[in-house]
Protein backbone atom coordinates (compact mmCIF):
# COMPACT_ATOMS: atom_id res chain seq x y z
CA UNK A 1 0.00 0.00 0.00
CA UNK A 2 1.16 3.50 -0.77
CA UNK A 3 2.78 5.51 2.13
CA UNK A 4 1.64 9.36 2.87
CA UNK A 5 3.57 11.59 0.99
CA UNK A 6 4.48 13.52 3.82
CA UNK A 7 3.71 12.70 7.35
CA UNK A 8 3.79 15.57 9.89
CA UNK A 9 2.28 13.59 12.64
CA UNK A 10 2.92 10.23 14.57
CA UNK A 11 0.18 7.37 14.56
CA UNK A 12 0.17 5.79 17.98
CA UNK A 13 -0.69 3.04 20.01
CA UNK A 14 -3.73 3.87 22.38
CA UNK A 15 -2.51 2.56 24.89
CA UNK A 16 0.52 4.14 24.95
CA UNK A 17 -1.40 7.46 24.42
CA UNK A 18 -3.99 7.17 26.79
CA UNK A 19 -5.13 10.94 27.29
CA UNK A 20 -7.28 10.89 23.50
CA UNK A 21 -8.83 7.79 25.10
CA UNK A 22 -12.13 10.26 26.13
CA UNK A 23 -11.71 12.18 22.30
CA UNK A 24 -11.71 8.69 20.31
CA UNK A 25 -14.89 7.28 22.54
CA UNK A 26 -16.35 10.73 21.96
CA UNK A 27 -15.59 10.69 17.93
CA UNK A 28 -16.94 6.90 17.95
CA UNK A 29 -19.95 7.53 19.93
CA UNK A 30 -20.67 10.86 17.24
CA UNK A 31 -20.26 9.11 14.09
CA UNK A 32 -22.27 5.41 14.57
CA UNK A 33 -23.28 5.39 17.87
CA UNK A 34 -25.44 8.49 18.88
CA UNK A 35 -28.14 8.58 16.21
CA UNK A 36 -28.96 4.79 17.68
CA UNK A 37 -29.25 6.19 21.28
CA UNK A 38 -25.82 4.28 22.66
CA UNK A 39 -25.45 6.87 25.43
CA UNK A 40 -21.41 8.40 25.61
CA UNK A 41 -20.62 6.55 28.44
CA UNK A 42 -21.08 3.31 27.17
CA UNK A 43 -19.04 4.19 24.23
CA UNK A 44 -16.42 5.55 26.91
CA UNK A 45 -16.66 2.92 29.31
CA UNK A 46 -15.76 0.51 25.70
CA UNK A 47 -12.87 2.19 25.15
CA UNK A 48 -11.21 1.81 28.15
CA UNK A 49 -11.00 -1.80 26.85
CA UNK A 50 -8.36 -0.75 24.35
CA UNK A 51 -6.36 0.42 27.02
CA UNK A 52 -5.65 -2.90 28.66
CA UNK A 53 -2.70 -5.50 27.63
CA UNK A 54 -5.28 -8.03 25.65
CA UNK A 55 -4.20 -8.98 22.06
CA UNK A 56 -7.56 -7.07 20.99
CA UNK A 57 -9.56 -5.17 21.13
CA UNK A 58 -6.66 -1.64 20.62
CA UNK A 59 -7.00 1.56 18.90
CA UNK A 60 -4.55 3.31 16.99
CA UNK A 61 -4.73 7.54 16.77
CA UNK A 62 -3.47 9.92 14.78
CA UNK A 63 -2.00 13.21 16.37
CA UNK A 64 -0.13 15.80 16.01
CA UNK A 65 1.83 16.25 19.54
CA UNK A 66 -1.69 16.53 21.91
CA UNK A 67 -3.76 17.41 18.78
CA UNK A 68 -6.19 14.69 18.11
CA UNK A 69 -6.18 13.99 14.21
CA UNK A 70 -7.90 10.60 13.63
CA UNK A 71 -8.24 6.91 15.12
CA UNK A 72 -9.30 3.76 14.29
CA UNK A 73 -9.74 0.51 16.05
CA UNK A 74 -9.05 -2.72 15.53
CA UNK A 75 -11.46 -5.38 17.09
CA UNK A 76 -12.76 -8.86 16.77
CA UNK A 77 -15.82 -8.77 15.33
CA UNK A 78 -17.32 -5.67 13.51
CA UNK A 79 -20.50 -7.37 12.00
CA UNK A 80 -22.54 -9.74 13.37
CA UNK A 81 -23.77 -10.98 10.35
CA UNK A 82 -19.89 -11.88 9.67
CA UNK A 83 -18.43 -13.90 13.04
CA UNK A 84 -16.37 -15.58 11.05
CA UNK A 85 -14.64 -13.29 9.80
CA UNK A 86 -11.91 -11.33 12.20
CA UNK A 87 -10.04 -9.27 13.24
CA UNK A 88 -11.65 -6.00 11.50
CA UNK A 89 -10.45 -2.51 10.89
CA UNK A 90 -13.19 -0.29 12.45
CA UNK A 91 -14.28 2.85 13.25
CA UNK A 92 -12.05 4.68 11.10
CA UNK A 93 -12.44 8.60 11.43
CA UNK A 94 -10.30 11.46 10.78
CA UNK A 95 -11.57 15.54 11.68
CA UNK A 96 -12.65 17.38 9.00
CA UNK A 97 -9.89 19.53 9.13
CA UNK A 98 -7.41 17.25 8.43
CA UNK A 99 -9.06 15.37 5.96
CA UNK A 100 -7.63 14.87 2.30
CA UNK A 101 -4.22 14.70 3.94
CA UNK A 102 -3.06 10.93 3.50
CA UNK A 103 -3.98 10.03 7.34
CA UNK A 104 -6.99 8.30 7.36
CA UNK A 105 -4.96 6.00 4.40
CA UNK A 106 -2.45 5.96 6.94
CA UNK A 107 -4.32 4.57 10.02
CA UNK A 108 -5.80 2.37 8.02
CA UNK A 109 -2.63 1.13 6.73
CA UNK A 110 -0.86 0.71 10.06
CA UNK A 111 -3.88 -1.27 11.18
CA UNK A 112 -4.04 -3.55 8.70
CA UNK A 113 0.28 -4.02 9.36
CA UNK A 114 -0.89 -4.78 12.85
CA UNK A 115 -3.22 -7.37 12.33
CA UNK A 116 -0.65 -8.90 10.28
CA UNK A 117 1.69 -8.29 13.05
CA UNK A 118 -0.52 -10.81 15.21
CA UNK A 119 -0.02 -13.35 12.88
CA UNK A 120 -3.21 -13.20 10.98
CA UNK A 121 -3.19 -13.37 7.03
CA UNK A 122 -6.32 -11.20 6.44
CA UNK A 123 -7.46 -8.14 7.42
CA UNK A 124 -11.63 -7.37 7.22
CA UNK A 125 -13.15 -4.05 7.05
CA UNK A 126 -16.97 -3.01 6.42
CA UNK A 127 -17.91 0.19 4.53
CA UNK A 128 -21.18 1.64 3.47
CA UNK A 129 -21.14 1.48 -0.49
CA UNK A 130 -20.56 5.05 -0.98
CA UNK A 131 -17.35 5.02 1.19
CA UNK A 132 -15.83 1.75 0.06
CA UNK A 133 -13.77 3.36 -2.97
CA UNK A 134 -11.44 4.69 -0.62
CA UNK A 135 -10.83 2.11 0.70
CA UNK A 136 -10.01 0.03 -3.07
CA UNK A 137 -8.16 2.95 -3.76
CA UNK A 138 -5.22 1.65 -2.26
CA UNK A 139 -5.32 -1.64 -2.24
CA UNK A 140 -8.19 -3.34 -0.26
CA UNK A 141 -10.59 -6.14 -2.04
CA UNK A 142 -14.38 -5.84 -2.07
CA UNK A 143 -15.39 -9.86 -0.90
CA UNK A 144 -19.26 -9.09 -0.06
CA UNK A 145 -21.85 -6.32 -0.65
CA UNK A 146 -25.19 -5.54 0.46
CA UNK A 147 -24.68 -6.74 3.87
CA UNK A 148 -26.56 -6.15 6.98
CA UNK A 149 -29.29 -3.85 7.15
CA UNK A 150 -27.04 -1.12 5.78
CA UNK A 151 -26.18 -2.67 2.99
CA UNK A 152 -22.18 -2.92 3.78
CA UNK A 153 -19.61 -3.79 2.04
CA UNK A 154 -17.04 -6.11 3.13
CA UNK A 155 -13.32 -5.57 2.26
CA UNK A 156 -10.00 -7.22 2.85
CA UNK A 157 -6.81 -6.69 2.94
CA UNK A 158 -4.08 -9.12 2.50
CA UNK A 159 -0.82 -9.38 4.08
CA UNK A 160 1.83 -8.50 1.23
CA UNK A 161 -0.49 -6.00 -0.27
Amino acid sequence: MPRPQSQHYAISDLRDQPGFCSTVADRVWRAWWQGAGHPLEQVANHMQEMLDERELPFGLVAHEGATYLGSTLIISCDLEERPQYAPWVAAVWVDAEHRHQGIGRALVRRAAEATFDLGHDVAYLCALPERRSFYEAFGWRRLEEGVGPHGLTVLTCVRGI
